[in-house]
């Protein structure tokens, strides 16, 4: 799906109609890409099924690999997880927003394309990024934010990057100026009920490992 986004490349951020044009995008079950703390994302409404289905072929992504999804504060984490493990408040406390994802025991009537064939679990973070957060805010919900690349390829740091990868794939780009595009965001899960280093990148696994077990 195209949706007209006159998104230009604009140093001071997105303007408020282009923020909007990104969240009917989303709502007409477009793909919006926009800038993390990481790399660009790719965002689109993780209950649309059809969305979803659109996301992994853009990607060339296999069917196995789930998708992480962006939150904008603890409220929406019931729709996405069925409890929070006590291991994981302190990090929340401490990393979000931040590049720090963790994978929650998943809601059982999420899409098998958010959680992986397991269906076990679902990655979310908050992003600590202005335009992800405002972008966020104004969608009023979760929204998937898988790195702007085909799969296997390193994902792209600018709004034009983005374009050069996918072109009219992706119905609107919001530019917020070059991302650090260094590491992705690290990637924390549970096994037995201590803290699991799934993916390294941006926080050290050490800074994160308290070495308890998990009461929850």
């Amino acid at each position: 799906m195209k949706v007209d986004c006159p998104c230009s490349d604009l140093i001071t951020g997105p303007s408020d109609e282009e923020f909007r044009r990104a969240v009917s995008a989303l709502k007409q079950g477009g793909i919006v890409a926009f800038p993390t703390e990481t790399f660009y994302g790719l965002a689109v409404d993780p209950f649309n099924e059809k969305a979803l289905a659109d996301l992994f072929r853009l990607k060339g992504r296999p069917l196995h690999k789930p998708f992480l999804v962006l939150i904008q504060n603890e409220d929406q984490l019931p729709r996405l997880a069925r409890f929070i493990p006590s291991v994981y408040r302190p990090l929340m406390k401490a990393f979000w927003p931040g590049p720090l994802t963790l994978v929650f025991p998943a809601v059982s009537t999420l899409s098998p394309a958010l959680t992986g064939a397991d269906r076990a679990g679902i990655g979310v973070r908050i992003s600590s990024h202005p335009v992800a957060r405002v972008f966020g805010q104004l969608w009023g919900g979760p929204l998937t934010a898988t790195s702007a690349n085909l799969s296997g390829m390193v994902a792209a740091r600018t709004a034009d990057e983005v374009r050069r990868f996918f072109g009219e794939g992706v119905a609107c780009v919001l530019n917020g100026g070059q991302s650090p595009g260094r590491k992705s965001s690290t990637v924390v899960g549970l096994s037995q009920g201590k803290l699991q280093l799934i993916r390294a990148g941006v926080i050290d696994f050490s800074a994160l490992n308290q070495g308890g077990k998990d009461e929850g």
